[in-house]
């Protein structure tokens, strides 16, 4: 058996990688990324600065959907890797050091009594861990969520997706579910007055709905209904923990203590699979606080022991977040960036909205009902025109200004910019600049992505 080996690896060229891919990953991805550029061959990173094997530099506003919090590489998260390299990786019969010192810490920084963690692999599997606490904790089987919600593609998680186009194929999926607006209390109070309700799982910011941030008052009220209903309150804060928005956690805005909290993504510092979900004492003990309930909710590389790499990289990452003050760092640069965005907004139509709070910032385009992209596009595009105008942006920016930027899953239509927290106030205003430099250039922006576009779906 002939392997290809390491070293191989990192030798492979441009066209290797895009067959392999398109032969042993995703066929329909490998076209297009290649067929737009998106494929560039990275091949090291420092903070928000990627460079490919050309030697070439670029910005990453994609930062890893949220998962590169401290840039690209932290010395002091590749230092925190070496120090445990001896170490068992995972060891599942034994406490360790580094599980219980991050549980530790984590009780210290979540809001109000949440202290009871259990460790895992990502956002879905957080998810997914939280739903089954509430059905433990309630003895009830339902769950609310919101329109436009994005909590993860397992089963459970799909449950409560807000998006149509993903759940259909997987369907019949965990029942009983509602779907509520987004920001609507009155709406939610009439699901939880059934009485059969487990949790309402939420997002503080939806962050793949188009980075939607909530009416003032709407999560201290849906803690307030679900305290009243005798539902538990699951904020998901798999994107918005962790420093993103200005705060540790979102939450914190509205002074909301959850009954169980999802993290992942910025846990792992950019550099490892690590997540977790908190919940309350009284909780844990109903669900699992006997010793044949204890292990009825557990994971290989995540339950009560968790895994050496993960926790010490954890450990560190809220070590940086503290020293290097991120969460000011991330509220004062998102307000700097917010604000050149909306002054954007006043000079270019194409832009329809500009939100978001802290570091995690939605650019939402729109064809303004011209027809503009289709046009452009020889009518390929057609109904698609309006959900990949922001495709059409990233295009560009990555091509022509070196900038990574990507769409948001359950709105393709806007662009969603979420940089390191160690992200310049340079490095933010040449992204401006370069949106503005697209922008300026109107149809031809349009006109030349848009061809791109279409090319890529006329092959399909």
């Amino acid at each position: 058996m002939q392997l290809i080996r390491l070293e191989q690896a990192l030798q492979l060229s441009r066209n290797e990688v895009i067959e392999k891919s398109k032969a042993y990953l995703s066929g329909s991805m490998a076209a297009t990324e290649a067929a737009l550029r998106f494929d560039r061959q990275y091949v090291r990173a420092e903070g928000c600065v990627l460079y490919d094997v050309q030697g070439n530099e670029y910005l990453d506003f994609v930062g890893g959907y949220g998962s590169v919090s401290l840039g690209h590489n932290h010395p002091r998260l590749l230092d925190a890797v070496r120090r445990v390299e001896q170490y068992p990786k995972i060891m599942q019969t034994a406490m360790q050091h580094l599980p219980a010192a991050l549980a530790d810490n984590l009780a210290r920084v979540t809001p109000g009594n949440l202290c009871r963690t259990f460790f895992c692999n990502s956002g879905a599997e957080a998810v997914e861990g939280a739903l089954k606490l509430a059905r433990a904790v309630t003895g009830r089987p339902k769950f609310v969520y919101c329109h436009g919600a994005f909590h993860g593609k397992t089963f459970g998680a799909l449950s409560v997706m807000g998006r149509t186009k993903y759940r259909e194929p997987f369907e019949p999926l965990l029942q009983p579910t509602a779907a509520i607006p987004y920001g609507d209390l009155a709406a939610l109070e009439k699901e939880l007055a059934g009485g059969n309700v487990a949790a309402f799982i939420v997002e503080p910011i939806q962050g793949e709905a188009g980075v939607i941030v909530p009416p003032p008052g709407f999560l201290a009220g849906a803690r307030e209904l679900c305290t009243k209903h005798g539902a538990l309150l699951i904020a998901d804060e798999v994107q918005t923990g962790l420093g993103r928005t200005g705060k540790m956690f979102a939450c914190e805005w509205e002074d909301v203590v959850p009954d169980v909290l999802c993290l992942a993504k910025a846990l792992g510092g950019g550099m490892v699979a690590a997540g977790a979900y908190v919940t309350l004492d009284q909780h844990w003990r109903k669900a699992y606080g006997s010793l044949d309930r204890a292990i009825m909710h557990s994971s290989t590389f995540g339950g009560y022991w968790g895994n050496a790499i993960a926790c010490a990289v954890g450990i560190t990452t809220l070590e940086i977040i503290q020293d290097e003050k991120l969460i000011e760092q991330a509220r004062e640069k998102g307000e700097y960036f917010l604000a050149r965005l909306r002054a954007l907004k006043e000079k270019y139509q194409v832009i329809k909205d500009v939100r978001g709070r802290g570091l995690l910032i939605g650019l939402e385009l729109s064809d303004k009902g011209t027809g503009l992209v289709n046009k452009l596009s020889f009518g390929v595009l057609d109904k698609l025109a309006e959900e990949y105008i922001a495709t059409l942006l990233a295009v560009e920016l990555i091509n022509r200004h070196r900038i990574a930027t990507v769409y948001t899953l359950n709105n393709p239509s806007v662009i969603r910019l979420e940089p390191p927290l160690t992200v310049t106030k340079e490095q933010i205003d040449r992204t401006v600049d370069a949106i503005e430099d697209v922008l300026s250039r109107s149809k031809s922006f349009l006109g030349l992505a848009a061809k791109g576009l279409g090319a890529v779906f006329s092959r399909r």
